[in-house]
């Protein structure tokens, strides 16, 4: 298995959409497998460190990392800078409660495992999650990045793959009695609507998630989460059916014609070739005027929403489209 770098910026990896809802579907057959069984109940604080080696990859986090995140911490008995996050990590997995498990590997005793995740050094921490693996750091980190790397990765398992994470006892809690249940956050006005619009993402009915985002636009229009949804979806639903043969020919064939241009930039984005989907609409907007030119600068401004305001990509695109209009 090689490990798959997954953004968990907030913006979803357009080009990974289809293999994203896959793993989440897999993800709870596996979860409700594990309850036909028997399985899925309640754990201690003591289960949420495990020592992992070659032979229990595919049980211990492969597995396991359908009903929880898994974190790996690469290590070994002579890396100094391991000693002191290791510490760290296991007293951050009784912290969170369940919310990760924590795995450890020897290097020194699991060459392979280190070979295939890539390692060129350790201290190395990577996650698994519903069998999608990503790199988090590598070397000494202070525990607030720490804290808020896994607090990432906590929302990204929920959010795109319901992964919940696991119950853990209270009567097993050190000290007796566990700690006091977290007060229920409230819902929100408008989670029942996003809830829709994700479940009909999952269904492959496009126009039932635009119609519900939009839905939530109405009464909020600021609302960040169906503003990024609304896009997203407006996206794949343009793309949806096309030839990308027969898109970039035209596009290569036709630099002037605007549509054949915005449509190939949809294609360019939906499959990961965010610069490129950016350039050809700035060169565009270069050689254009009247209102092609406006067509092509708001399809750009969408596609910026797609990515993300803060992504250094849309940064860059924003100051080369200043420079192409004025």
């Amino acid at each position: 298995m090689q490990p798959r770098n997954m953004s968990m910026s907030g913006v979803v990896d357009l080009a990974a959409v289809k293999a994203a809802q896959e793993a989440k579907t897999k993800a709870e057959q596996a979860r409700a497998e594990a309850v036909r069984q028997g399985g899925g109940g309640a754990v201690s604080p003591a289960d949420l460190v495990i020592d992992v080696d070659e032979a229990g990859f595919e049980s211990d986090i492969l597995q396991r990392s359908a009903e929880v995140p898994v974190v790996i911490d690469f290590w070994a008995e002579w890396c100094e800078p391991c000693k002191q996050l290791s510490p760290v990590l296991e007293r951050l997995a009784v912290e969170y409660n369940g919310r990760f498990l924590l795995a450890k590997i020897d290097v020194d005793a699991n060459q392979m495992l280190m070979q295939q995740f890539g390692i060129q050094g350790i201290p190395a921490v990577f996650a698994v999650v519903a069998g999608q693996a990503l790199p988090l750091f590598q070397g000494a980190a202070g525990e607030a990045q720490i804290r808020q790397t896994l607090d990432q990765l906590v929302q990204v398992a929920e959010e795109r793959f319901g992964l919940t994470g696991l119950t853990v006892d209270p009567d097993a809690v050190p000290g007796g009695g566990g700690a006091a249940p977290e007060a229920e956050e409230p819902v929100g006005p408008y989670d029942a609507l996003l809830e829709a619009a994700v479940q009909a993402l999952d269904a492959g009915d496009l126009g039932g998630a635009i119609q519900a985002y939009k839905n939530v636009l109405t009464d909020d229009p600021g609302n960040p989460e169906a503003q990024l949804g609304l896009a997203q979806a407006e996206l794949l639903h343009r793309v949806q059916g096309l030839d990308p043969q027969q898109v970039r020919a035209n596009a290569a064939g036709n630099p002037k014609d605007v549509e054949a241009q915005i449509t190939a930039a949809d294609l360019d984005l939906v499959g990961g070739h965010v610069e490129d989907a950016f350039g050809r609409l700035i060169e565009t907007v270069g050689r254009t005027a009247g209102d092609d030119r406006d067509a092509v600068r708001v399809r750009l401004l969408e596609l910026f929403e797609v990515v993300g305001a803060d992504d250094p990509r849309v940064v860059a695109a924003r100051r080369a489209l200043a420079r192409a209009l004025f």
